[in-house]
């Protein structure tokens, strides 16, 4: 058995049984370019952190990793961890096996990229896109953010001000918890984008959240201002974590089902204390 050196970002091994002699590389296979088992093991392994950290679930992973996998004649095999994904190719004609760890990716979950990325692997299954198209247009998804911060602010602030509507709010709670969440949310964002803990994000989110939400019950504003004080801060729920965390479980990926339970329990808990610390300085309670 005989180790390579590892490329750099990624630890890589590769294995050759040294009692068969090496296989030469046909004609046909240089001239149509099909990519080597190092270079498809490493593109699924960095597709993968990135899938997964952007709020895929485990199911979702495994498929679209194989669908292309399949398509380029590989065979692959996944072991997912919450902080690592382990990720060897098996070329079936040489018997040769290529296996990579990549980290998850630390970023915002992200319903754009999720959907663009999980196109990608339909476009390289069914156009049967080249591996060449397939990588360049897989660095130009992640390098580029289609969504503009305003318009998602705007979207985040007028759903959660619907979410008043919903639980019985007036117009008056509407539009304090419209300002709550516009506050809270442009937080959010400037937070993210400086790299804070998003334990940290959550918790003073919700706490500036509800010190606006409590202004409603404080200066007597409509008849609804526990409502608006309850949902202004709706948008910090941590709902992607726990129905992700369901997912997992329900096939089975059992170590990804609990760890997601217990990060979007510690959101939560973050939530929580905010709230609470934003009522109890505004002297307000919800009972």
């Amino acid at each position: 058995m005989i180790p390579l050196r590892p490329t750099q970002g990624y630890h890589m091994e590769r294995y050759r049984d040294t009692a068969s002699a090496a296989p030469t590389p046909s004609p046909l296979r240089e001239k149509t370019s099909t990519p080597s088992e190092k270079e498809v093991c490493l593109f699924l392994a960095e597709y993968g952190a990135w899938l997964l950290g952007c709020g895929a679930t485990c199911i979702r992973l495994e498929k679209n990793v194989q669908r292309m996998a399949e398509t380029y004649g590989k065979k692959v095999e996944l072991t997912i961890t919450p902080r690592h994904i382990h990720v060897s190719v098996l070329d079936v004609l040489n018997s040769e096996t290529v296996t990579t760890i990549a980290s998850v990716k630390a970023i915002p979950v992200s319903f754009n990229l999720n959907t663009l990325l999980s196109q990608l692997s339909w476009e390289v299954a069914d156009r049967r896109l080249g591996f060449d198209a397939a990588r360049e247009r897989f660095h130009s998804i992640i390098h580029s953010d289609s969504q503009s911060r305003w318009t998602v602010l705007l979207l985040v602030t007028l759903a959660n001000a619907s979410f008043c509507r919903l639980f019985g709010g007036d117009l008056w709670a509407m539009a304090i918890v419209g300002i709550a969440t516009l506050a809270g949310y442009y937080l959010k964002q400037v937070l993210l984008a400086n790299k804070v803990d998003i334990r940290v994000v959550v918790l003073a989110c919700a706490f500036v959240s509800s010190v606006l939400g409590a202004s409603c019950q404080l200066f007597s504003l409509g008849d609804t201002p526990a409502v608006a004080t309850a949902t202004s801060i709706l948008y910090l729920v941590p709902g992607i974590p726990f129905l992700n965390s369901f997912s997992d479980m329900l096939y089975r990926y059992y170590i990804c089902s609990f760890s997601r339970f217990m990060d979007a329990v510690v959101l939560t808990a973050s939530l929580s204390i905010g709230l609470c610390a934003g009522m109890a300085l505004m002297k307000v309670g919800m009972f």
